[in-house]
């Protein structure tokens, strides 16, 4: 039996193209009917960490008929936490880890220190407050966007993302996501992955052999 770890960006991500429909609510309802269509014939069966569903139903907390579907979907999938103590993982993944956040810190660092010393070169008249503000909002805006650039794209950067790889390498399952760090890491640790825009044709697949 297939074991497939969904990431919270798959519902979300329209450009992943996962082929279950066009909207959240769409992939919800389609994918979730074949969830069942596969767990009931033993072909497949659906996993969540806990963080992931937190993440998930986070979504739709302010609108209802939304969050009504959303539980609906998560009672077929297998909530579980990754085996954190009992499970062992290569060393050389943990070393390649280390370093990328020491090398992604001290990215982050220089492109503050970039700002600073152009907001240190412009003639801010604080007489003028609505100028001032706007002109500083302009350097804070461009900070955050480098600094969440250099520091977060292509890396794990949130519990939620390790506890999809580590659940998946300890399911032997396979990792489905549209995020580029959870993939890149993913491999890092030797997991099996499953691109989003093939789910669809996968579980087809799996239903097809059923009835052979």
């Amino acid at each position: 039996m297939d074991k497939i770890v969904l990431d919270t960006n798959l519902f979300f991500n329209m450009q992943a193209g996962l082929g279950f429909g066009k909207t959240t609510r769409e992939i919800l309802f389609n994918l979730r009917k074949a969830a069942l269509s596969l767990k009931n014939k033993s072909k497949a069966e659906f996993y969540m960490p806990p963080s992931i569903v937190k993440e998930f139903l986070d979504f739709f907390k302010d609108n209802n008929n939304d969050l009504a579907l959303a539980k609906k979907f998560i009672s077929v999938i297998n909530i579980k936490s990754p085996d954190v103590l009992n499970l062992s993982l290569s060393a050389k993944a943990f070393y390649k880890l280390i370093v990328e956040i020491r090398k992604r810190s001290y990215e982050g660092l220089k492109i503050s220190e970039d700002i600073v010393w152009e907001a240190s070169k412009m003639n801010f008249n604080v007489n003028d407050k609505e100028k001032f503000q706007k002109e500083v909002g302009i350097l804070i805006n461009r900070l955050r966007e480098r600094y969440r650039n250099a520091t977060r794209h292509k890396f794990l950067d949130s519990v939620a993302d390790l506890d999809l790889i580590i659940l998946a390498y300890e399911l032997k399952g396979l990792l489905v996501s549209s995020d580029e760090g959870v993939i890149l890491w993913g491999r890092y640790f030797g997991v099996k992955e499953l691109k989003p825009e093939l789910l669809k044709e996968h579980l087809s697949s799996l239903l097809d052999s059923h009835s052979e």
